[in-house]
């Protein structure tokens, strides 16, 4: 569609993205909050933990969809904060791009580099601090 004068198409072509994203989106959280991430069995373990002791930036991810799919709030930030800000930023950038798409403008990310390095430096920071003997609470 590259070239495509998007006004043309109509809302429904326009918000075919959007709504598949979405679709996929809510079917994962669907699977996640039927299927307990704490029973064993039904998801891999996760390889840096398995042989260094380590948890990543992504453990507790699936423990933390669970308990928002359950509204669980408190245990969902507890299994993983960062998750949990992942998805509160996943619904933003998703209702902006369906904004978008009504009124006919493309979705654009352009970050400044400023704010890649500075989310991966928190990312960093959160791994690092999780790992510490006083960071327990950021543990899943």
């Amino acid at each position: 569609m590259r070239g495509m004068n998007p006004d043309r198409r109509t809302p429904a072509r326009r918000l075919a993205a959007p709504a598949g994203v979405l679709a996929a989106v809510a079917a994962a959280f669907a699977y996640v909050g039927a299927v307990d991430p704490k029973e064993p069995g039904h998801y891999p373990v996760c390889p840096l933990l398995r042989f260094t002791g380590l948890y990543c930036p992504g453990c507790g991810g699936l423990r933390s969809a669970h308990a928002v799919v359950h509204g669980d709030l408190p245990a969902a930030l507890h299994a993983n904060a960062l998750a949990v800000a992942g998805y509160v930023c996943f619904a933003v950038v998703w209702t902006v791009w369906v904004v978008r798409a009504v009124r006919g403008r493309p979705l654009r990310l352009d970050p400044p580099p400023a704010s890649l390095w500075t989310a991966g430096a928190l990312l960093l920071l959160f791994t690092v601090v999780r790992n510490l003997p006083f960071g327990g609470r950021l543990h899943p």
